[in-house]
């Protein structure tokens, strides 16, 4: 595996990246967990009975989505930083920064082969989030449906992602690209 060097503008793309995709994730699992319209829901209506107030059940998870809702609408925008994100990763090769490279080339070992496939799934699989992510949010509402189930499956693509990314960079670390780590962070070994 080659030796590289990460220019600043490498670095901060990276990291760029990678935070709002944790972002999007922590809004994510906040949605299914804690802030679970049905979760709160619960909440309210433990709270009403207190008070000798009822509220129907449709009333109380129509109540739940508002308290929520600032929260997803981070979701919304940081997803649109995303989308700003990857136009710029993806025009930055004609800049000469953060080159596309060939997972298909002949010549190269099979492990930076399958470094550079999973790389290009998941550069195909974030341009599917954001596309079905801009369409639930801009596109005609006969398509919101659809979208949602296809860009809900994004949460699988990312956890594997991440996953294999810091399975690989540890290795990476250990055996044969010691300091990969500081020069992500600080661009020296």
């Amino acid at each position: 595996m080659e030796n590289r060097n990460y220019s600043k503008v490498y670095r901060v793309m990276h990291w760029l990246i990678a935070l709002s995709m944790l972002f999007l994730l922590l809004t994510v699992f906040l949605r299914l967990g804690w802030m679970n319209k049905v979760h709160i829901a619960d909440i309210i209506k433990q709270y009403l009975a207190t008070t000798n107030q009822t509220l129907s059940d449709e009333q109380l998870i129509v109540l739940a989505k508002q308290i929520r809702k600032p929260m997803w609408d981070w979701h919304i925008y940081i997803g649109y930083v995303l989308v700003g994100l990857y136009v710029i990763r993806l025009l930055l090769p004609f800049f000469g920064e953060m080159k596309f490279r060939n997972p298909f080339n002949k010549e190269l070992p099979q492990k930076v082969k399958f470094q550079y496939i999973v790389y290009l799934l998941f550069y195909l699989c974030v341009a599917l989030s954001l596309i079905t992510g801009l369409v639930i949010e801009l596109g005609p509402k006969e398509f919101k449906e659809p979208m949602e189930k296809i860009h809900i499956l994004s949460i699988y693509y990312l956890l594997a992602f991440i996953a294999i990314h810091f399975a690989g960079v540890l290795m990476a670390e250990f055996t044969n690209q010691k300091g990969i780590i500081s020069k992500i962070i600080s661009g020296n070994k």
